[in-house]
């Protein structure tokens, strides 16, 4: 008995343990109270014991000399996930029979949506819900400067990478030329460090100091590979220079010019975007429900439970899935469109001019290249609440100096044409500079060429 206790034990006490859950869930209804724990244990299974699991029988065959043997276990394998699956198949169909599936829609109490438990905090820190998650992007940041280190480009003259995080850090020939378009230094990196870490879970504020420190070097290194640095707007030219001490000229991106025949405008303010803390969203749906102005908010993402329940009647929420034309649609539509984020450079302002729709802005960041205060929108000076519904009212009040058709043929400067014009001529200019550069540092005199 003693023997049979000492290679069991874990087999048997994971089966005591949930015996044990079974009868508690039974007794106590407070007992809900423990899911974290079983959630953390079904997502450790996940994460860590089934992919190992797989890993090792995957070794064992790759180990096997005989093929035949090989797909023996293999065929066996395969009978009993069928054998199984067809089993759960038929008690599952047997326990819905005698037991009818919930079919009414299930409406949350008052105050529920968004409120997340200490224990369902800690779980989400260490576990994720399913195995996928682990490949995604945030995931595998880390690996990012390897991976694009890892691109073989030797078969290139010319090299144009669109940045604003690790594609500078690619590995050219001597020869070629590198020209990054630089959207940003990377934010959560530098200026923008101390904020992320702020909004950052403790998990994540014990481990940032450290990576992120590695993460300078590395980034430093990066933009020192790059010959020729392309800013989207002045601003992230001026960081450029800061961060990298590399100068940088200047192209705007481009954007799509709303060509629709203008309609009248509706009672309404507009903003669209990704519903992230750094967007600010909260400014304009605090500002509207204070003032008792309609908001229309077109975008989704993890900020939409706590706009909610700070909004008032006034604001609507449209959701991220509508499609560019019903988009496109709102902006011809609004009487102003409301941007109270700081952005790089900022294509949404763009899109809301090149309908005819001003723009109430932060005056910070790319908007104050693409915003012409008093004339196409308007500027506000403090990202707080109050200082944007004043900026609405002062809106409301004196309006805008340009006409729908000026707004729009403001807009124009930052059309698809103009950029790829300028992209394009930049590009084959550095390359001549380029080529003469090399030309200058060579130790061979030039011979003439008869």
């Amino acid at each position: 008995m003693k023997k049979f206790l000492k290679q069991y034990w874990f087999i048997l006490s994971m089966l005591i343990a949930i015996v044990a859950g079974c009868a508690v869930g039974a007794v106590w209804p407070g007992a809900t109270c423990l899911e974290p724990l079983g959630t953390v244990f079904i997502n450790m299974m996940f994460c860590v014991a089934v992919p190992m699991v797989f890993c090792s029988i995957a070794s064992a065959i790759a180990n096997m000399k005989g093929i035949r043997r090989a797909g023996k276990i293999m065929g066996a394998t395969l009978v009993t996930f069928l054998v199984t699956a067809a089993i759960a198949a038929v008690v599952m169909y047997a326990v819905c029979r005698v037991i009818p599936l919930v079919t009414g829609a299930y409406d949350p109490p008052e105050g529920e949506v968004g409120s997340v438990s200490a224990a369902e905090m800690i779980v989400n820190f260490f576990t994720v819900p399913d195995f996928t998650a682990l490949w995604s992007r945030k995931a595998m940041l880390p690996l990012m400067p390897r991976a694009f280190e890892a691109f073989d480009l030797t078969e290139y003259d010319l090299v144009l990478s669109s940045s604003s995080s690790c594609s500078k850090g690619v590995i050219t020939r001597p020869d070629a030329v590198h020209i990054c378009y630089c959207h940003t230094p990377i934010r959560y990196v530098w200026d923008f460090y101390y904020t992320y870490r702020a909004n950052a879970n403790w998990l994540a504020k014990l481990v940032m100091p450290g990576q992120m420190h590695k993460m300078r070097i590395w980034d430093k290194c990066a933009a020192d590979r790059v010959d020729y640095f392309i800013a989207n707007s002045h601003y992230i030219a001026q960081r450029i220079k800061k961060y990298y001490r590399r100068d940088s000229d200047v192209i705007y991106p481009c954007c799509h010019i709303n060509e629709s025949p203008f309609v009248e405008k509706e009672d309404f303010y507009l903003t669209v975007g990704r519903l992230t803390w750094y967007k600010r969203v909260d400014l304009a749906v605090q500002a509207c429900t204070r003032l008792n102005k309609r908001l229309v908010v077109i975008g989704g993402g993890g900020e939409l439970d706590k706009l909610r329940t700070m909004a008032g009647p006034t604001i609507e929420f449209k959701g991220g899935g509508l499609s560019d034309e019903e988009v496109r649609s709102y902006y011809l539509r609004a009487k102003g469109f409301l941007f109270p984020g700081e952005e790089d450079f900022g294509i949404t302002p763009v899109e809301a001019q090149s309908a005819g729709t001003p723009v109430l802005a932060y005056g910070r960041g790319g908007a104050c290249e693409s915003v012409l205060p008093g004339r196409t929108g308007y500027w506000f000076k403090e990202q707080t609440v109050e200082s944007l519904a004043d900026c609405i009212e002062r809106f409301e009040r004196d309006g805008v100096a340009c006409s729908k058709e000026e707004i729009r043929e403001h807009s124009r400067s930052f059309s698809e044409e103009r950029f790829e014009r300028e992209l394009k001529e930049y590009c084959l200019r550095r390359m001549a500079d380029w080529q003469q550069e090399l030309l200058d540092c060579s130790h061979w005199e030039k011979e003439e060429l008869d």
